[in-house]
């Protein structure tokens, strides 16, 4: 198991950078690894949203970064 994006040196870009979400599969599915990492660890998070062809950037942002996450859309 390969967890070297957990010890990413380099700090994630500010979330006002990002675009909103045009995606809604791949939302829910990170919102359901955000899921994991509350219910397990990160580390099963991190699998899941590999397993989902999640960007690494992405997986590090959203579960090391929370304060970085996007807002959800009303």
């Amino acid at each position: 198991m390969n967890v070297m994006l957990v010890h990413s040196l380099e700090p994630a870009p500010q979330a006002s950078v990002f675009q909103p979400r045009h995606d809604e599969e791949c939302s829910a599915v990170v919102e359901r690894g955000i899921m994991a990492q509350h219910s397990f660890n990160t580390v099963c998070a991190i699998e899941y949203l590999k397993s989902h062809n999640v960007k690494p950037q992405v997986i590090e942002r959203v579960l090391l970064h929370p304060d970085q996450r996007r807002r959800p859309a009303h």
